[in-house]
């Protein structure tokens, strides 16, 4: 962990990393989904991940690192959803120091937090 450049504390490789390798896991609290939105307009920063059409999971509380992995619109990470756990897979190569990113797609944000990313193809929204 470290300061990032995105966004407060991001997550950063402290070696190189090959794509499509499973690299962990964001734990948390599991909640429910109305719970999930409660707290995220409640929020300032919203680490919950939807698991399913009932359950989410609350990075924030237990998360792990993973919790610290900031939204690019170019990540370097994808978030797949399996069997009820939120995993994390390189998109490509990964050099010793690079922040660790993925993007959030949808999110409890609604399009409305300017993105700070600062990637060529940036939505200016998240």
């Amino acid at each position: 962990m470290g300061k990032s450049a995105i966004q407060g504390q991001g997550l950063f490789s402290l070696r190189g990393i090959r794509s499509r390798r499973k690299l962990g896991e964001m734990f948390g609290e599991r909640i429910s989904i109305a719970e999930a939105r409660k707290r995220a307009k409640a929020s300032n920063r919203i680490v919950i991940v939807e698991i399913s059409s009932r359950a989410a999971i609350d990075g924030s509380v237990d998360g792990g690192p993973f919790q610290f992995v900031n939204h690019s619109c170019d990540p370097n990470l994808y978030l797949r959803v399996a069997h009820g756990r939120v995993e994390f897979y390189p998109r490509k190569t990964i050099r010793a120091g690079d922040e660790l990113t993925c993007d959030y797609g949808q999110s409890q944000h609604e399009g409305r937090l300017p993105c700070r990313c600062g990637a060529s193809n940036c939505r200016r929204f998240i």
